[in-house]
């Protein structure tokens, strides 16, 4: 490809925001809230997720110093929606009593850690892998760290600008590589792919409307 791989990044985001405009994505009130969300929404969808934060939010628990006197069996049922909720809500547990045990319950104290050495911290919590990681620490905590899933591999392998077989950890390489480390940049360009990947880029592709189509 004769054009660098910034611009193609950039060029490719900006034919996203002007098809699909402004994601407006991590949907969540408090920072709080988008932590718990990120390690609710592993292995299930997004709708699942907002039930049992509806659950939450409705039992007055949606609080780091709530779910950390309420027992493991009681929160599983609250969020009970989200699939897997018995493993879920011992990764809850588990995040929220490490949450205490290091930063008294605060996010804002967490938050004011460095990225490196969080995400580092983070990745020590079982339960808690590198999309969940990077979810909180760009979501929650405005830290300019790129989140890679699923859609994004696939839509990016499929164009030819990372190999298939590219780890996590390379993937999120390319992109904080190549484009500026800007947080809402990060935010919207996550959210824009996640969008065409439920949209158009699929395991049976349809490229026909798809407004990365120029770039294949």
């Amino acid at each position: 490809m004769s054009k660098s791989k910034t611009k193609i990044l950039l060029d490719m985001y900006q034919k996203m925001h002007d098809a699909l405009g402004p994601m407006h994505w991590w949907p969540g009130e408090t920072p709080f809230e988008v932590v718990i969300g990120a390690i609710l929404t592993q292995n299930t969808n997004w709708s699942n997720v907002e039930k049992a934060i509806k659950n939450l939010k409705a039992a007055g628990k949606l609080d780091p110093h709530e779910i950390h006197q309420l027992s493991e069996a009681d929160l599983a049922e609250l969020i009970r929606p989200s699939g897997f909720f018995n493993v879920k809500a011992k990764r809850v547990k588990t995040f929220i009593n490490w949450l205490f045990s290091r930063y008294e319950g605060d996010l804002d104290y967490l938050f004011d850690r460095g990225l490196s050495a969080l995400r580092e911290e983070l990745l020590s919590i079982k339960g808690v892998g590198p999309e969940t990681a990077d979810s909180i620490l760009l979501y929650a905590g405005n830290f300019p760290t790129f989140v890679i899933d699923a859609y994004t591999h696939r839509i990016f392998s499929r164009h030819g600008l990372i190999p298939e077989e590219s780890s996590y950890g390379e993937m999120k390489d390319f992109f904080e590589d190549h484009l500026p480390k800007d947080v809402p940049l990060y935010n919207e360009y996550h959210a824009l792919l996640v969008n065409i990947g439920k949209r158009y880029c699929k395991p049976k592709q349809s490229c026909e409307q798809c407004p990365l189509k120029e770039f294949l």
